[in-house]
């Protein structure tokens, strides 16, 4: 039986990239029961309130949301349990000194299929004030104008 190529999205935290600024992003694979991982196949998940922690020299998913699994019986899994990241150990040194030192967060941004195992896409990020916020949308909306009359200076028209 042929691998699975390419990477086929589950869910994604469109929101991280707004209320935080993203500095270091890494891979790590989760740890599942066979439930949640027939329910990630059916695309119910959700990253909303997610967040990763480092603790005892593990990092832990935690508030990542995957449904219960429609047709499980006994041995249906919780949806909201805190589920075990796999990283390198220098990884996770990296993340321990990163967090304690500046006040850092570890945000999912997006988890999917990746050859057939479920990975979570981790995000070593600063919070962004209020201000921020409305600079990147700004910025955001300039950057859209200017393409705009980019493309229709293009096509000959003012």
């Amino acid at each position: 039986m042929p691998k699975e190529r390419g990477r086929q999205v589950i869910a994604s935290n469109r929101r991280a990239r707004h209320d935080y600024t993203i500095l270091d992003t890494y891979e790590a694979g989760v740890v599942l029961v066979g439930t949640e991982v027939k329910s990630l196949r059916a695309g119910r998940a959700s990253l909303v309130d997610a967040f990763a922690t480092v603790d005892d020299g593990e990092v832990w998913l935690r508030g990542l949301h995957i449904a219960e699994y429609e047709r499980g019986t006994w041995t249906n899994h919780e949806p909201r349990r805190h589920r075990k990241l796999l990283l390198h150990r220098g990884e996770i040194l990296r993340l321990i000194g990163k967090t304690k030192e500046s006040g850092l967060s570890l945000v999912p941004l997006s988890m999917y299929f990746k050859d057939g195992k479920v990975k979570v896409e981790l995000a070593l990020a600063k919070g962004k004030r209020e201000y921020d916020k409305r600079q990147s949308i700004a910025k955001r909306d300039a950057d859209r104008e200017i393409a705009k009359a980019i493309g229709r200076a293009a096509k000959g028209r003012q």
